[in-house]
């Protein structure tokens, strides 16, 4: 028998301080018309000072887990997609496991900035399927806040804090159809944060963003990766109902949108109120989307993303 993962609950979490595109003006060489021409982002959310990485994929895990009916004992394995997580260790898994009150299961972060998500499922999709793990939560949350230059009108209009989760169980139904996941580090210094502990703090800590080419890229990979991802299923544009990409820019968005001759009625966009919120944007679009009802249950979801690294990857589900 064929071992699938199927997701059982959606969960997401937004700190409650609201950055308007107004805000912003007032510090930067901006306008809100320039920057929703350009991006197509009105709003952020911040996280307040004190509000952790953990603080929301608490909130955001605990929503997908009682989405899904299960409890804390429940969950065998914990995989956490972040850039900034609370402490150089424990991992952000881990202190979100001692909050949840689940013990002894596996609980590790994966880091690949914006398509932290889609890595942290597809690893979580590969115990299932195994059978080392049968039920598994999965979350991505940022507070890119911290690592943003907020005197740079090139990255500090773009990026907002957030979380979204997962609860993903073994079925004999099909779920998850296919993974994709790349990388090319050639590609690094389009897209990076230089200062670290292993290079004894030397380089900014701050993002640093070559944007145009950053768009180039990722126009050029997010169309050549939904095309793979469909191939691995055996199935075609024709058989999705959703796209729900990572919510970087909305000309990224409608670029891949008409790669795939999807008209954008069928395509998930929070980015306006969400802006990009790294690792925690494409679970929070899919729980957006979920919550709403415009998801259904036996649909067909593509998501999409990239980022620094760089990475990029996809998911086919049925949902």
């Amino acid at each position: 028998m064929t071992v699938y993962s199927r997701i059982l609950g959606t969960g997401g979490c937004l700190p409650e301080r609201v950055v308007t595109n107004f805000d912003l003006e007032k510090t930067l060489d901006t306008s809100n018309d320039w920057i929703v021409e350009r991006t197509g982002i009105h709003t952020r959310r911040v996280a307040a000072e004190g509000e952790t990485c953990c603080d929301l994929a608490e909130q955001a895990a605990r929503r997908a887990m009682a989405a899904a009916g299960l409890g804390p004992e429940a969950i065998d394995l914990i995989v956490v997609a972040t850039t900034t997580p609370d402490q150089i260790f424990p991992s952000t898994a881990c202190l979100l496991q001692q909050r949840l009150g689940i013990h002894g299961c596996p609980a590790f972060d994966v880091q690949a900035v914006c398509t932290g998500f889609i890595y942290a499922l597809t690893v979580a999709d590969k115990f299932v399927r195994t059978g080392s793990a049968r039920r598994a939560l999965v979350v991505g949350a940022d507070t890119t806040s911290r690592i943003l230059n907020w005197e740079d009108r090139g990255t500090a209009i773009l990026f907002g804090d957030g979380a979204g989760a997962v609860v993903i169980e073994a079925s004999s139904d099909p779920g998850i159809l296919s993974t994709k996941l790349h990388a090319d580090g050639a590609y690094k210094d389009l897209l990076q944060v230089p200062g670290g502990i292993g290079n004894g703090g030397a380089g900014a800590p701050y993002m640093e963003m070559r944007g145009n080419e950053v768009f180039r890229m990722a126009v050029t990979i997010l169309g050549r990766i939904v095309d793979e991802a469909l191939e691995a299923a055996s199935m075609t544009r024709a058989d999705l109902d959703w796209l729900v990409p990572h919510q970087a820019n909305i000309r990224i968005i409608q670029a891949t949108a008409r790669k795939l001759d999807l008209p954008m009625e069928r395509v998930v966009v929070t980015v306006g109120q969400h802006g990009n919120t790294s690792a925690a944007s494409v679970p929070l679009a899919l729980d957006v989307a979920v919550r709403d009802g415009r998801i259904q249950r036996g649909q067909t979801l593509l998501m999409e993303a990239f980022g620094g690294g760089l990475t990029w990857g996809s998911i086919l589900l049925r949902y």
